[in-house]
Formats: structure tokens, sequence, C-alpha cells
């Protein structure tokens, strides 16, 4: 293993951390903008950012107009560059700086990089806009009209030249990245849709972009869309303080978006210069390329266009001898939204596909009769206000649900009582089964030993409670024609807790399939806040909340302690519901896993708390997340695949992902875990 420090390193884990800056600008002045460039670079190398972006011709300044003809000012900006050279040679920051340069008497609007003293390329602008206020064709030459592929310029030889350039690290094969100007993204087809193809998982745009009313939405939806559409990190650098004000405005419009997602956004009309720097998650990006086969027919599409490319490689020396954390904190909880607003619209979608699924199942069945069992806990709290809701969309009466509890050995009256309520709150049919005189009869026809008065609580105890409760649900539902409906949620799906079979792995169709516990909680807490059921089921819906999460299959102690906490066994699903997502939906490596639950849970301090209480807020050492990790995978990979391979119908609810084998996860029910269990050794067993 490499130095112990080195795991919590943002790059070891194939992050990569990006800036842009907006200088404050003076006019025509490249001595001066090229010193503000320089001190922006090294506050962005203290935060050890490995590429920086600035705006369009910010060493001469944007709005130069007809002075761009001046020869004292094109000397002076190559001199600008010269300096920003120099200084870099001591810098590990990747800088991509704006100048007007003269090629073959002709002048191109460009973008230069500077890595360490060297130029790695120079791009010149594409389109140039001629409209409205714009008039660049007055001033320069399109890229196309070049014909050199490579110039000498600024005291080195043989600088790459041309709108087609990629630059990869050789030390961080995914970082490739890929610079246009301003105008490039606003037309049909901009050139980094050419080059995400070609390989660019980083693209840069560095703008001038004055301001308009209105403009920054624009802006906002144009960046996203192009990082969406082609998988990609987009940095958009506008320009700020000190442009001319003549005729426009500036706003220094900044914004960092990966794969539609923004991940920073600078202040507008800031009077000071800004450095935004963010975290990009390289791995995101290539997994999702490599899942969404569309792109790779894209790249068999336009290979001619592809083939147009030339990569300039260059080595980036990131630091991995130390620890680099993450600026960018992951969410606690991926399946929740964090804003207050989103998780409204949200839990009201999460619930609407829920419904609607079952719907169209009662409907295409003909069964007005939805059959569910309440234990008084989560997942069938859930399951019961989706019927009611069912219910109430096809204009059915509530009293069509049958819901049926079913106490066993281990049922407490806390549970109890919450299951008696919620099903009088709704307004269902309800019926009380004591499933302790069926079981003991199996327990007798099996010859177990609690049946002879032993307190053998072992696995077929617990699975002959749980049985009986399926069973009992599918004969009442063969009884009065109607449709089981089941309440296993994502979590426990993933992990395999569930009674395979004759369990609570079985129904007619299930709703809460590819709902992780974690979400069910919100739902719960939205529906119970929202106060649309009614005083009373809001009240018992926040105590279903506050109960301890358990199978009650096992009798308490003889102190009347609990004898079942599910997360004893499973561990805390809101940290298993965090490896859920990230290993099924990006397919990400434990250590990498590890990182990222580190990163978000190791200080509670940090990072949002969505309506969870202080007292409830938890935080894990990397020691508790490498065993709980452990379990998670030896569960998820080697023991639970069987169960998800025969599950019933579920409606897939969230792009995290569904383990259904007929809709987003299809694997093989005798797998190993192996591969995923070596790479626990990679991971420290103390905190950084």
């Amino acid at each position: 293993m490499s130095h112990p420090t080195s795991f919590f390193n943002l790059y070891r884990h194939n992050f990569v951390r990006v800036a842009l800056g907006i200088p404050e600008v003076r006019v025509a002045d490249p001595a001066f903008n090229a010193a503000q460039v320089i001190a922006l670079m090294g506050q962005a190398a203290r935060r050890d950012a490995l590429l920086m972006a600035f705006p369009e011709l910010g060493l001469s300044a944007y709005s130069c107009e007809d002075l761009f003809h001046q020869q004292a000012l094109l000397d002076a900006s190559r001199d600008a560059l010269v300096r920003v050279l120099d200084a870099s040679r001591d810098l590990p920051t990747i800088a991509i700086v704006g100048l007007p340069i003269q090629v073959d008497h002709l002048l191109f609007n460009c973008a230069a990089v500077v890595h360490r003293g060297r130029l790695l390329g120079i791009i010149p602008k594409t389109y140039l806009p001629n409209y409205r206020e714009f008039y660049e064709m007055r001033q320069f030459t399109p890229a196309p009209h070049a014909h050199r592929s490579a110039i000498d310029f600024a005291g080195q030889r043989d600088i790459p030249f041309g709108n087609r350039l990629l630059f990869q690290a050789e030390d961080q094969p995914l970082f490739t990245f890929f610079v246009e100007v301003c105008e490039d993204l606003w037309v049909p087809i901009p050139p980094s849709s050419y080059a995400a193809l070609a390989g660019a998982t980083v693209l840069v745009n560095i703008s001038a972009s004055n301001v308009t009313v209105g403009k920054e939405d624009f802006r906002r939806l144009l960046v996203a869309d192009q990082s969406g559409r082609c998988l990609a990190a987009y940095i958009y650098c506008a320009a700020g303080p000190g442009e001319s004000t003549t005729d426009l405005a500036w706003d220094g419009h900044g914004l960092i978006y990966e794969n539609a997602t923004r991940v920073a956004e600078s202040e507008r009309f800031s009077r000071t210069a800004q450095v935004l720097a963010a975290d990009i998650d390289l791995d995101r990006l290539v997994a999702d390329r490599m899942r969404q086969n569309s792109f790779g027919m894209s790249v068999r599409d336009y290979q001619q266009q592809i083939a147009e490319f030339r990569t300039v490689c260059f080595e980036a020396k990131v630091p991995l001898d130390r620890p680099v954390h993450l600026e960018r904190l992951p969410e606690r909880f991926p399946y929740v939204p964090s804003e207050s607003l989103s998780r409204d619209e949200r839990s009201r979608e999460v619930y609407e596909i829920q419904v609607q699924g079952l719907a169209k199942r009662l409907q295409s069945t003909r069964v007005n009769r939805p059959i569910v069992g309440i234990s008084g806990g989560l997942d069938s709290t859930q399951a019961l206000i989706v019927c009611a809701r069912a219910m109430d969309a096809l204009n059915l009466p509530r009293k069509g649900i049958l819901g049926v509890t079913m106490p066993g050995f281990a049922t407490s009256e806390r549970t109890l009582q919450q299951a008696r309520r919620l099903m009088s709150a709704i307004g269902c049919e309800s019926r009380e089964i004591d499933i302790r005189p069926s079981c003991m009869q199996m327990f007798k026809d099996i010859g177990h030993p609690f049946a002879t008065g032993q307190p053998v609580f072992d696995t077929t105890f617990e699975n002959v409670q749980a049985g009986e409760r399926t069973s009992h649900l599918f004969r009442v539902a063969n009884q009065m024609g109607g449709l089981v409906v089941g309440t296993s949620d994502l979590s426990e799906l993933a992990l395999g807790y569930c009674t395979y079979g004759v369990g609570d792995h079985m129904a007619h169709y299930h709703v809460n399939a590819s709902v992780p516990k974690t979400l069910i909680q919100y739902l719960i807490r939205w529906e119970a806040e929202s106060g649309q059921l009614g005083a009373e089921a809001s009240q018992v819906l926040k105590e279903v909340l506050e109960t301890e999460f358990s199978p009650e299959l096992v009798p308490p102690d003889g102190n009347g302690h609990a004898a079942q906490r599910s997360e004893d066994v499973v561990g805390p699903y809101e940290l298993q519901d965090f490896h859920l997502y990230y290993t099924l939906r990006f397919g990400y490596a434990p250590t990498k896993v590890a990182f990222l639950a580190w990163s978000a849970w190791h200080d509670h301090k940090k990072g949002n708390w969505p309506d969870i209480p202080e007292s409830k807020r938890h935080q894990y050492s990397i020691a508790d997340i490498k065993r709980w990790l452990g379990v998670f995978l030896d569960r998820f990979f080697k023991f639970s695949q069987f169960k998800r391979s025969a599950l019933p119908n579920a409606p897939k609810v969230g792009s995290g992902g569904s383990l259904s084998p007929r809709s987003d996860y299809r694997a093989p029910s005798d797998a190993e875990a192996s591969a995923w269990l070596i790479q626990l050794d990679q991971i420290p067993d103390v905190d950084a």
C-alpha cells in the first residue's frame, strides 16, 4: 500500500480539483492583468487545484475593440503571457488564459494553456459572434482560417495550435480536458461535443459574456445541458470587474457543472476578484459513459470529426503523499434531496410513482382489494400510505384496503398499538391474527425445540413467524379476492435482510422495492408534517419514525430489552444506503466508496443534515466504515442475489437504481464477493 495518509487524498480516488478565476482587469493594461492572474493562480495552487480557467482575452481585457489592432497592445499581451509562464514554473496548477495572438498576419482570439513554465497549447476561437452588440469579426479571424498546426510564441517553439486539441495528464489518464472560447458553446453543435466523444472528460470555456437581464439563467441552462449531453464536467468563466462599460456591463459569472449537476457558482457582480473551486468526480463521468451505450454509438457515428483531434500529453504531478480532503462533501443521504423545496417535490413524485404502479396493477388484475401486513414499523407504514393514495386515485373507498396485523412471540406493545392506530387513522378495514398458535403447530410438526418449551431462538424460529405472516396474507387474499402488497424496501433487498419465498420477500406486487430505508423515513416525515392524512395519522407516523428498527422475531431478554436490533446485524441503514448508492449507481471500487463515506460522515458538524435533530446526528470513523462496508459487500455480492433474482414486480422509483432482475440490475445468484472484499485491505484503520 502507498503512503498511509494518501488514502485520504482526493486525487488517489480519481477526483480532480478544478478552479476558475475572475480577476479585476484594466482595459489595455496587460502587465496589471498578468499580476492579477498570477495572484489568483497562487490561491488556486494553495488549494491544490490542478486546473484553473480565466476569462476570455483576460490578459488584454475583452472590451479593447479596435485597440486589438495596435501592435503595442499585442506585444504587451505577449509579454504578459511570458510573466504568467515564469510565475507558473513553481506552481502545480494548469492555467488557461486568454489573449490576442497574431499568426501569419491574422489575429486570433486565443486561449493559452500554461503549465510549469510551458505552453502546452494555444486554442483559437472557432465561432466569432458578429451580431447585436458583438463585432468580433472586425478584429479577429475564426480558427478554421488558420493553416498552421504549431507556432512559435512567447519564446517557445512548436507549440500545438488549433481548435482540436485535447490535453491529457499522463499520471491521471481519466483527466483529459478541452478548451473552447465563449461563442463556441452557443452554437448548435459546440466543438466540445466532439471533444467529449474524443475522450475529454473536462470541458473548459473561457468567456467574456456581457450581462443583460435574464442572461444568467440561460447560461446555467446552456452549461448544464452541455455537461449533461457530453457526460462531462464543464467549467465556464465570464469576465468580471474592470471591463469597459462604455456600452456594456459584466457580471463575472462563473459556473462549474458535472454531468448536468451544478457543483459551484460564483457571486455575480462582485467588485473584487474571485477564485471558485470544485472537486470533479472523474469516475462518475467515465462510469456514466460506459453504461450509456448511446454515447458509444455517437463515438462510432462521428469518427471522422474525432480523428481531427490531437492529444497533448503532460505530467500533472498531482500530490499523492499527503491528505487532500474533498471540499465538495458528498451528501450523507444521496437518495434524499438536501434542499427542503426539492424534498417536497421529490416526496410527491415518489408517491406518484408508487401509486401509479399499484393502481395500474389493481386495474389490470381487476382487484379492488389490497391486502397489506401492518407491523407498526416503517416499511409497512409506507406501503399502507401508498395503498390509501392508490385507492383515492382510483376513486375507491379506503375501506377496500385490508390491513392485517399479526402479533407473534416478540411483538412489542408499542408496535402493536401503532399498527392498530395507523389502520384506524387511514380508514381501512383491519384484522388482527395471532400467529403464535399456527407457529407452535409448525414447531411441533418439524420437531423444533421451542415446541417443548426450550428457548431456542434460531433462524428457524424467526422464519417460521415470518413465513406464517406471509402465508396468512396470501390465504386471506385468496379468501377475499385480494392482492398482497409487499413491504420490503431497497435497503433490505440489497442486504438480503428478508425472509425468502414464504416471507416478507414475497407478495403479489411490491411498492417499496426500489425505495431505500433512508428515503422512506423522509417520505413518512413529509407525510406527517404535511398533515394530508389527518392529525391522528400524523401523530402515529411521528411515533413510527421514532421506533427502533427491529424484525421483532426474538423475544426480549429478561430485563425487557429488545433482543433484536436490525442495525446490529446489517449495520446502520444510513451508512449502508450510502454504500449502496455508490456501488449500485456508479459501480465504484470499495476503496472509493469508503473514501466518500469517510468524507461525508467522519465529522457530524459539517455538511447538511436535512431535518435530522442534533441528538440523532452520527459520525463514523474510517474503522466503522471499513467494518460495515465489509458487511455490505459480503451480503450484497455473495449472499443476497438469489433473493433478488426472484423478486415480484415493483416500479423503479429513483435514478439511484432498482434491484429488479427485469429492470436495472442483472447478476448471477452464485457469484463471489472476493474481488470486492480484497480491496478492504487497502482501507486504513485510523483516520487521517
